[in-house]
């Protein structure tokens, strides 16, 4: 069980670690894209210290139903069975848009909204603990629904895409806060229960969702009605989800003793620099001074730059920001392509909700799978990731280049597998050397730039106010973009592996040690210990 091997952890070996946690962040990680952070905290918190148990520990009936109540919000929540159909909802007679401004006008406003509200988001969640932050998620799905239920005109339709964006935006409260429930040595068990439960919704939703069009043959007006009714049903939902007490930066409690050690330790230092007399305001200016410079958030900052210096970090890092820039360009497009290939009429079904259920599926496979996965990353992290690259980049090319709808579905279903297989690595790669709140952090910063990169690549070449391209031309764009990064990770591949290969010939070894999390507290004074972007020091 999680709680004992964490209890145990002292005397097993590293690998048996890396084990625990590649399984942890493999079964976490085929879901929504916001659910990366929360998983790469989790991860992290396989190779953190605890901080004692809280006090829903106490009451262990409490804390379970809470996490139950939880995971049917993130089951319910995900339910939308018309949301595979969007696309061919506004393109059909009943809203009747044409497939350029979809494509140039409606879908470009998603990419913008979700970067201008991402950053706000991810400060509220941790400040308002979480609720309240999914209580807006909640309207603003409403909000969608009634839109594309009632609106006509391209500027509701564009209204509605501003919502998506504060929705997706809204969706790093729902695995957080898990977290506030239970103590640290179950992190990785309900973390796991949470992610699986928007998966399974996911997936249950799009079925759905195909039944409905293909066997029933409603519309998809009213597809969109039993979306909304769905919605509702999950904002009131997060209406009666309790109120955490903490979170993870702006409400951490110390305990009684952490209290006091904090407490002589200014006391002293202020005595030790001015021992005959101090004067309260100049304590209390020196004592505010003090932590200032000394709070979480401010050294989570400052030791981002060692980030940056640690190679193996800094690989995965860009690989998460350009990677998934060209990932999610593909999801937020692919529904058009197929229009464009497979016209709708009333004689033809759409396989929409089929082809994202199949999807899903097999990126819970892949992702599953790479927690098996036994390779030197140190030294073959650049090769696989140039393959994989190269094959989606392949597969690229054959969606905007065929006229079979068939090789389409199987290539966008393939494309989403690739990805999701490197997921939980660099996950693991970039959660297992950082603690839980610097990663939380990392992970921020990265979905943010990959967000600015992904609006800056939109407004070139999506935008009306930009080249406006159609679709397949996209897709071509799409396919460039990932040749150029697989160019660029096999020339690093070569360079790191024949860096590799003359240390071995030369007898120099390399270190295949995983590096021991970068920790924001006091450190003992035996510890070996490097310096850091902000000139201080953790360990190493």
């Amino acid at each position: 069980m999680v709680a004992d091997d964490t209890a145990g952890s002292g005397d097993r070996s590293e690998e048996e670690k890396e084990m625990d946690v590649k399984a942890l962040t493999s079964e976490d990680s085929a879901g929504h894209e916001d659910g990366d952070i929360e998983m790469a905290i989790s991860a992290s918190e396989g190779l953190s210290p605890s901080e004692g148990p809280p006090e829903e520990t106490k009451e262990p009936r409490k804390w379970k139903w809470a996490v139950i109540f939880l995971c049917f919000y993130g089951f319910m929540s995900s339910v939308k069975p018309g949301e595979p159909f969007i696309t061919p909802y506004l393109l059909s007679n009943e809203k009747n848009f044409t497939r350029k401004e979809v494509t140039n006008e409606i879908t470009p406003v998603l990419t913008y909204s979700y970067m201008a509200v991402l950053v706000p988001a991810f400060l509220l969640t941790d400040l308002l603990r979480y609720k309240p932050v999914l209580v807006i998620q909640g309207v603003s799905q409403v909000v969608i629904w009634l839109i594309l239920l009632l609106g006509t005109t391209l500027l509701e339709m564009q209204f509605m895409e501003f919502f998506y964006g504060i929705t997706m935006a809204c969706r790093v409260a729902y695995s957080s806060y898990i977290f506030s429930l239970v103590s640290p040595s179950l992190y990785q068990r309900v973390a796991g229960y949470s992610r699986s439960s928007v998966l399974l919704g996911v997936f249950t939703s799009s079925v759905l969702g195909q039944v409905c069009v293909s066997l029933i043959k409603i519309s998809f007006r009213t597809l969109c009605a039993l979306s909304l009714g769905f919605v509702s049903f999950g904002l009131t939902l997060s209406l009666c989800l309790p109120w955490p007490k903490r979170s993870l930066f702006f409400n951490r409690t110390l305990n009684k003793e952490q209290k006091e050690v904090a407490g002589v330790a200014t006391k002293s230092e202020l005595d030790k620099m001015n021992p005959k007399e101090s004067s309260p305001s100049s304590a209390a200016l020196l004592c505010s001074a003090s932590r200032w410079k000394d709070s979480i958030f401010v050294q989570m900052l400052l030791e981002v730059g060692n980030v940056v210096r640690r190679p193996n970090l800094r690989l995965w890092s860009l690989w998460w920001i350009f990677n998934s820039t060209g990932y999610y360009l593909v999801l937020f497009y692919v529904h058009i392509l197929w229009n464009k290939v497979y016209p709708p009429t009333e004689s033809k079904d759409h396989y929409n909700g089929a082809v994202e259920a199949a999807s899903t599926l097999l990126s819970a496979l892949t992702a599953f799978s790479a927690g098996y996965v036994k390779i030197r990353w140190n030294i073959w992290s650049e090769l696989v990731i140039g393959v994989i690259t190269a094959l989606q980049a392949g597969l690229l090319l054959l969606m905007g280049t065929t006229d079979n709808i068939w090789v389409c579905y199987v290539a966008y279903v393939l494309f989403r597998g690739f990805y999701q297989f490197l997921v939980p690595i660099a996950t693991f790669q970039i959660a297992s050397s950082l603690t839980k709140e610097l990663c939380a952090l990392v992970f921020g910063i990265n979905t943010f730039l990959g967000t600015i990169l992904k609006s800056v690549i939109n407004l070139i070449f999506s935008d009306k106010r930009g080249l406006a391209l159609d679709v397949h031309s996209q897709f071509l764009v799409y396919f460039v973009y990932f040749t150029i990064l697989t160019v660029v990770y096999f020339v690093c591949a070569a360079v790191v592996l024949i860096r590799h290969f003359r240390n071995q010939h030369s007898g120099g070894g390399g270190a295949d040690e995983q590096a021991a999390p970068t920790e924001l507290g006091p450190m003992a004074a035996d510890s070996e210990a490097q310096p850091l972007s902000n000139g201080k020091s953790a360990k190493a």
